[in-house]
């Protein structure tokens, strides 16, 4: 039997928890449009994408080696940069540590939960099975430049799609 394998868009051996700068992107499944319009030029986020931009929000909180930078979330999207930092260099690598993936996969699920109770108290369209792709898109922030490129790309996002 030939099983479709899924490709693998992670760099092999490479440590997602050291410090440093990552660019995402997190898609919803099958491309729904559930979190507001572009009108103009501008992102108006519906109560739903203000849910996902709360709990984006509150990234740093749950981990406190990371920051939050420029971000925006899209109808179907969200792109964003964190950044992860090290207070203690023993650190990297330990089960502790936040690693992109932890982060991804917690906000995934915190406004996943949040958005199945607004189906149900609050009309918001319904997906099926999953609110957000399996996977999401990520890149290694390797010096200002890019930083600086990628922040004006989210920044001119919006208008670009508007």
């Amino acid at each position: 039997m030939n099983l479709a394998r899924r490709k693998m868009i992670r760099l092999p051996r490479y440590d997602y928890s050291q410090a440093g700068f990552y660019f995402l992107t997190i898609c919803t499944q099958n491309s729904l449009s559930l979190f507001g319009e572009i009108q103009d030029g501008v992102m108006n986020l519906n109560s739903a994408g203000e849910m996902v931009q709360k709990w984006w929000g509150k990234v740093e909180e749950k981990f406190p080696d990371m920051t939050l930078h420029e971000f925006v979330v899209m109808p179907n999207h969200l792109h964003g940069i964190v950044e992860i930092s090290r207070r203690d260099k023993t650190d990297v690598g330990d089960d502790d540590s936040p690693t992109v993936a932890k982060a991804v996969q917690w906000f995934k699920t915190m406004s996943m939960n949040e958005y199945i109770r607004g189906v149900k108290q609050n009309g918001w369209p319904r997906f099926s099975k999953r609110l957000w792709q399996r996977n999401y898109y990520e890149h290694i922030i390797r010096d200002e430049e890019a930083y600086y490129e990628i922040a004006e790309y989210i920044k001119t996002n919006p208008p670009k799609l508007g």
